[in-house]
Formats: C-alpha cells, structure tokens, sequence
C-alpha cells in the first residue's frame, strides 16, 4: 500500500538535506512491532504468574493493582513528555519493555510482579507518544487509512503471538520473554531509525491530569468517542475471557474459545476492505451500523445460550463487527482533538484500555455470583446497544475531505 501524503515534520539530516516525513506506514510499522511485543506476552505471563504464585486469586488481585498504576501512568505521560521531551519518553517507554523481559527471566514472584507493572507502564505511555505521533504526522482525513494500517500491520503478532508464546513457556520459560526482548529492541531500533522528532505539540509545559481531564469532560464529542473505545475494548474482554468460560460451563471443549479468538484475529487481515466499506457508510454510518449488530449478536447469543453452538457462532459474529469497531471505532475521538491539546487528549484515550480492564471483570464479577457466565453476554449487549444509542450523535459528515481554502 502507498502511504498517504503527511504533515511535514521539519528536520535536517547529518548531511544537512531535509528528512522526509513519517508517513502511515512508518507509525503502523511501530504498532506492529509493539504489538509482537505485548501478543507474544499476552497469554505466556498469566501462565506464569499462576505457576509462580498458585492461586487464581492472587494473580487476580495483582493484575487488578498494576492496572490501576498503568492507568495513573498514562495520565502523568503529557506532563513527563512537556518536561523531558515526548522523543525520550517514546525511548524509555520502549527501553523498559528490555528491562521488563529481563525481570521475567529472572522467574521469580515478586521480580514477575515488578515486570507485570513495568510493562503496563511501558504500554500505558508509548501508546501516548505513538498516538500523539500519528495526530501530529496524519492529515484528519487520513486517520482511517492508518487505522487500518495499524491493525493490518498487527495482525501477524495478534494470530501468532498467544500461542507461540505458550508453545515456548512449555518448551523453555525464558524463551517467549527473550523473543519479546528481540521484538522490543526492534521497536527501539525502528523508533530510532525513524526519528520523529518531538512533534508538532506544544512548547510550554502541560497540565497536571485533573486540568486536562476537565478540558476533556467539557467536549461531549471526545467524551463519546472515548465511551465507545471503551465500550468496544470491554466487548473484546467478554469474548477473549468469559467465551472460554462458557464452553467449559456448556461441556464443550476448552479450546473451542482459544479457536474461536484465533479466527477473530485473522479478520484483522481483512482491515483494507472493512476501511473501504467505512468509506461508503460514512464514519457515524459503520460506528452505528456495528455496535447495533454488536447489541443484536451479544444478547442473540444470551438468548441461544440453551444451544451453546448457536451462542458460540453469535459471538464469533461479533467478533467481526468488533473488528470493524477498531477500524473506525477511535476516530470520532481522533477527529475531535484541538491541535493544541495532542498529547493530553492521546493519554486520556489511552486510558480506555486500562480502565475496561478494571471495570469489565468487576461487573462480569458481579453478573456471576448470581447468574450463569452468559449473563456476561446480556450485559455486553446492553452496553453495545447505548453504544448504538449514543452514536446517533456521531456528526454525519465526520471523515470527509475538507475543501482546501483558495
């Protein structure tokens, strides 16, 4: 794929010619290699923290304070990156991946504990800087194209990732955490490579959290676009963790739902077509269009629950519309944010990760101690369907091309 023209990024080489722009492909190349970092991990850690520390409950309890600390570091980013640079935050954040991989190595439970945080931290505050990356470097009207590159160039580390790296857990405990190493230090070398600069931000210092989350909760169309992001990666919660759950209860086999997330990943092959299907319904058009399928699959699948084949196509369905969603689920958030406020508004939509991971297993908690695991279903539908609801509110031009001046 060509990449599309970018705002210009001044800067000189050491043979003082002027170095050219990233473009798409450059920030998507860096998601990727973040992401081969993070899939390698994704199901290897949870494996060895059970290992290390023997009870589900303390595994959960760990991971539910790293991701409060993850979410208090993504917050403090823009003022660390007004500080000391975004350039040299972007570098260390991906530095302690190396330093996170090493603490796995050492295969002790607190050293596991201390990696777990660091990595967090590290994900929390590069996906600021990359993101406030791609804001200054992506023309508004290109915002689509990147997503989809993005989530093309992930797609690899998504499918191969979990389970390679269990495959490695088994054969080596080292072996995944050092491959991980390789993939960070990759993403060190390309960032280098590429070189960014500091951006297009501003020069004087940014506010402490609570100045820029006020700024935030006063524009009700970043407020929505952050609600669906949040929305969507709670949806990709309910059917990476509790559709494995449901086949358990329902007697089918476990790894029907490690199955069933594989073939989601694959759709991320798909982006280029999903990207061209947004562009004929328009960016409210594919936002509403799949979180009302979402609504219509979840609670379809609660429903058919009694047949647990029927439930399980319902989900993989989703799944397809939930892909959809990270095509053009973050750009009415992207769309809305002031030149100015780049960096404050990235680390306030970067939280939508870390807060979905708390509140989604604490509702589905909730929904279990009375209720069988495909309530959790109903409560995603029900969430997807406000999700429907609020996107009527989504501008319906939102995405086109705007008129040059003369």
């Amino acid at each position: 794929m060509a990449s599309l023209p970018t705002l210009p990024l001044p800067g000189l080489t050491a043979r003082g010619t002027v170095r050219s722009a990233p473009g798409t492909r450059d920030f998507a190349l860096l998601f990727g290699l973040e992401s081969a970092v993070r899939g390698t991990l994704l199901s290897a850690v949870p494996l060895l923290m059970l290992r290390l520390w023997e009870t589900g409950t303390a595994v959960s309890a760990i991971y539910l304070g790293v991701g409060i600390l993850s979410l208090t570091a993504g917050f403090l980013t823009p003022a660390l990156a007004a500080r000391i640079g975004r350039r040299r935050v972007t570098l260390g954040a991906a530095g302690a991946y190396l330093l996170g991989m090493v603490l796995l190595v050492a295969g002790h439970p607190m050293t596991a504990v201390a990696a777990l945080l660091v990595n967090a931290c590290a994900t929390a505050a590069l996906w600021v800087c990359l993101s406030a990356y791609v804001l200054d470097g992506v023309p508004r009207e290109a915002l689509g194209r990147a997503e989809s590159q993005r989530l093309l160039y992930s797609a690899a580390a998504w499918t191969l990732g979990p389970v390679t790296g269990v495959m490695l857990l088994d054969w080596w405990q080292p072996a995944p955490f050092l491959l991980a190493g390789a993939f960070a230090a990759l993403l060190v070398a390309a960032f280098l490579r590429l070189d960014p600069g500091e951006g297009r931000g501003r020069a004087q210092p940014a506010g402490f959290a609570p100045d820029y989350l006020r700024r935030f909760l006063r524009q009700p169309r970043l407020v929505a676009g952050w609600t669906f992001a949040t929305i969507r990666s709670a949806g990709w919660w309910i059917y990476i963790v509790y559709l494995p759950l449901f086949c358990r209860e329902a007697g089918l086999d476990e790894r029907l739902g490690g199955a069933a997330v594989s073939l989601s990943s694959l759709l991320l092959f798909a982006t280029p077509l999903l990207l061209r299907l947004m562009r004929r319904l328009t960016v409210r058009g594919a936002v509403r269009g799949a979180f009302g399928l979402c609504a219509a699959l979840f609670l379809g699948a609660f429903v058919l629950s009694p047949w647990p084949w029927a439930t399980l196509l319902c989900l993989v369905l989703a799944s397809g519309a939930l892909v959809m969603l990270d095509v053009c689920g973050s750009l009415p958030f992207l769309m809305a944010v002031r030149p100015g406020e780049r960096t404050e508004m990235a680390a306030v939509y970067a939280s939508f990760r870390d807060v979905s991971g708390i509140v989604t297993p604490a509702i589905g908690g909730l929904v279990l101690l009375a209720l069988p695991v495909a309530a959790t279903f109903a409560a995603a539908g029900l969430a997807m369907a406000g999700a429907w609801a609020l996107a009527a509110t989504v501008h319906p031009r939102l995405g086109e091309r705007r008129s040059a001046p003369a």
